[in-house]
């Protein structure tokens, strides 16, 4: 697991659901529950691509879209 990798990611995670109004609750879904959002943002866990794509869906964005944090 590359961690500081993944901090990046979930560091751009949290901005984007923040610049939306979101909360994680927000987030949930039927692939994704807020307790997985929550492990993701404080990097205690990796994510799927399908975790991916169930997230970006809930925010209403291209999966691309959470990835666009790298230079």
């Amino acid at each position: 697991m590359n961690e500081e990798y993944l901090r990046q990611f979930a560091d751009h995670l949290k901005k984007l659901r923040k610049e939306r109004g979101l909360t994680q609750e927000d987030l949930e879904s039927d692939h994704v529950s807020r307790s997985m959002i929550s492990l993701i943002e404080i990097v205690k866990t990796d994510l799927t691509i399908s975790t991916a794509k169930a997230i970006a869906d809930s925010m209403g964005i291209k999966v691309k879209d959470l990835f666009e944090f790298e230079k």
